[in-house]
């Protein structure tokens, strides 16, 4: 669960404030004392609900597809295939600036990758302005749910071709996605 939340740190928040549901999609980081970090516009309405204590859920999603029967080796009927990774968790706001700046350079550095094209600076000057209008919070995770449907209840041939049409058909469905849209 813990690669899934690194792998694909954008995650779905969602808090209740009077049985009304708040949901945003936010990266969140997942650091080494098991805590998500995360950052939040001042002016989103969910984040006056992220602090105090109050309690979240987050999902993260990983890779999911349609697989066809016509992909396995045996007959099968047709079904999803995802990955995702359900928290629940209590917040707590961080109010210092110099955390705040010091997890903004982190989280950039964590997203960058191991071959970083970008380094933020400390004294970045977009950074400090920015920083009165964005709010730092923690998530202290006190429920795990993996969710991971990967047709692991096949023969091993299959699970494998169901693997190899998890990957071919993100790769397509992403490429064929952006075309249209980026095609407008």
């Amino acid at each position: 669960m813990i690669e899934v939340i690194k792998s694909y740190p954008l995650a779905i928040i969602i808090s209740v404030k009077e049985n009304e549901p708040l949901i945003t999609h936010l990266p969140l980081v997942y650091r080494e004392d098991g805590k998500l970090i995360g950052h939040i516009d001042i002016y989103n309405p969910q984040t006056k609900l992220l602090k105090d204590q109050n309690e979240v859920t987050i999902i993260f999603s990983g890779p999911q597809c349609y697989i066809s029967p016509s992909v396995y080796s045996s007959t099968q009927l047709p079904t999803w295939n995802y990955i995702k990774v359900h928290l629940k968790g209590k917040v707590k706001a961080i109010e210092s600036k110099e955390a705040l700046k010091e997890s903004l350079i982190k989280m950039t550095e964590f997203l960058e990758g191991s071959k970083p094209k970008y380094i933020l600076k400390p004294d970045n000057p977009r950074m400090a302005r920015a920083l009165d209008y964005i709010k730092m919070f923690e998530i202290e995770i006190t429920d795990w749910e993996g969710k991971f449907k990967l047709s692991q209840d096949k023969k091993k041939t299959d699970i494998k071709l169901a693997k190899e049409e998890l990957i071919r058909a993100n790769q397509v469905s992403i490429a064929l996605f952006l075309n249209r849209v980026f095609s407008l």
